[in-house]
């Protein structure tokens, strides 16, 4: 599903610097500086990890009364060099054990390690503990048969998998196999999730419910490498064995959730059942029956100047299309748009800035700001609307040499879909409106307050921001605080966004 990779190691950043950049002299030794957990990392191995994050889905059902606003904490970033994803804690069994699972909106199913397991890795490199759940072992465990209904459903879409030749009692079981030939396969179980749930009594309560997940007991591929390793996978898909569609089908949660994905470093965010309520946020439909969250996209822009692409290129099917994906590390353009784009950010990028280009990749020298000597693009979508691209949703910085910084395009060619990973949805606000079927979006420093609404629009809630949690390597978690009216929640969100950040 990937294309052609873009392979840029710190050899070629030495050669490319002495190359490119003959109007800025550098020292006859160059030391660059990258934030790596190891070596050799190149936009092929993080196109290789963005194949493991998708899965189909179904539709959602009806709909409960909503009894308050879910929220859960967020660590990693977009950084690729420095981890590349976004995940989250989920507390699950009795006694309650808390996993690390990637925020996943490209897929549908929460699934964790089980004990035991054959492939799965048992340390790593994000600093976190590593844990496997044993259904054995959780006295509020059970293992969904092939007879029961939740598993037909998911048969049907193909989310399970049950022989002919089981009986109604074996285990539904399920096997996912990714574009880069990783995979994992298990079985479904149900159990107790613990979350913190924001009441309309002002109350923060600690709720749980009895949700299906997968127990994976084999993985296979890149899901066997240790780097970046986290429990599973948590999938934010349509499907009605999605945790979204479970929490809501039983009235914990509202038909919406969005998140806010920081995109400093230190990366963190914000991560809801819930509408976030922001006066900037803009809304466009998303298409109808596909299993990934589909969006129209009808042209691009660069400094205000639309480009010459067939808008065809963007129209949906089942070969082509444009996703949003906050399990995809980067983004993926497609091929009759990539070439325009990348033509376009060359020659609006300011002259002191060098270009250098290597088998067919951009990249760029500067001394100056990215936001002060690159151009802004802008992505518009049905009804008009525009998603703002700045320099950092579409570069990635690859090295330095003193005030010399080395950045390549991070967009890649694709052929036929359309992408939208996590270098672009980061620093903004993404609600995802479910019940009316349309996602939002607007600039936005995830690391600021946010108002967050239950579906109903009655109730307002202001949570206070990150802050940090011991022994955790990133600022990764927020709190909500409160319930005001209203008019006064809007005025609070006006006064954040106006009064402290200006335009932003």
């Amino acid at each position: 599903m990937r294309p052609p990779e873009l392979a840029l190691s710190a050899a070629f950043v030495v050669v490319a610097l002495l190359a490119g950049a003959a109007a800025a002299p550098f020292p006859a030794a160059l030391t660059l500086e990258r934030a790596l957990p190891h070596k050799g990392v190149s936009a092929e191995h993080l196109m290789e990890r963005d194949r493991a994050r998708h899965a189909g889905r179904g539709l959602l059902g009806a709909a409960p009364a909503v009894s308050g606003v879910v929220d859960f904490p967020v660590e990693g970033s977009a950084n690729p060099y420095m981890v590349g994803l976004y995940f989250t804690r989920v507390k699950l069994g009795n006694p309650a054990k808390e996993y690390f699972v990637q925020i996943d909106t490209g897929s549908d199913i929460l699934w964790v390690s089980c004990s035991p397991c054959t492939g799965c890795p048992t340390s790593s490199g994000l600093n976190i503990q590593l844990e496997f759940f044993n259904p054995d072992s959780s006295s509020t465990s059970a293992r969904i048969p092939c007879s029961d209904d939740r598993c037909t459903a998911a048969l049907q879409t193909g989310e399970a998998v049950c022989q002919t030749s089981d009986s109604p009692s074996s285990p539904c079981g399920y096997t996912f196999t990714y574009g880069d030939g990783s995979g994992t396969s298990g079985y479904y179980v149900s159990d107790t999730m613990y979350f913190d749930t924001v009441m309309g009594n002002e109350q923060t309560a600690n709720s749980s419910a009895s949700v299906v997940f997968g127990c994976s007991n084999k993985q296979s591929g890149d899901l066997m490498k240790s780097d970046r390793a986290v429990d599973g996978i948590f999938g934010f898909g349509q499907h009605q064995l999605s945790v979204i569609s479970q929490l809501y089908a039983l009235g914990v949660s509202p038909k919406t959730f969005s998140h806010c994905l920081k995109g400093s470093d230190n990366g963190g965010g914000i991560l809801v059942l819930g509408e976030i309520v922001e006066p900037g946020l803009v809304f466009t439909p998303l298409v109808p029956q596909q299993p990934h969250y589909n969006l129209n996209l009808e042209s691009i822009a660069v400094s205000g100047q639309k480009l010459p692409i067939d808008s065809s290129l963007f129209a949906t099917s089942n070969t082509q299309g444009t996703i949003v994906d906050s399990g995809t590390t980067l983004v993926y353009l497609v091929d009759g748009a990539y070439d325009p784009f990348v033509n376009a950010i060359t020659a609006a990028v300011s002259p002191s800035v060098q270009s250098v280009v290597n088998k067919g990749s951009q990249c760029f020298v500067t001394t100056s700001s990215v936001d002060s000597s690159f151009p802004t693009a802008t992505l518009i979508f049905e009804g008009g609307v525009a998603m703002n691209v700045k320099p950092e949703n579409y570069l990635l910085q690859q090295g330095s040499s003193g005030d010399n910084v080395f950045w390549c395009i991070g967009w890649q060619r694709s052929q036929g879909i359309t992408i939208l990973g996590d270098l672009v949805l980061k620093d903004k606000i993404f609600v995802y409106d479910l019940a009316n079927m349309r996602m939002g979006w607007a600039d936005y420093d995830c690391s600021l307050s946010v108002n967050v609404t239950s579906s109903s629009g009655k109730n307002q809630y202001v949570n206070t921001g990150q802050f940090d949690v011991n022994g955790s390597p990133w600022p990764s978690s927020y709190r909500i605080i409160g319930l005001v009216p209203t008019g006064i929640a809007v005025a609070l969100v006006h006064m954040l966004i106006f009064g402290v950040l200006g335009s932003r």
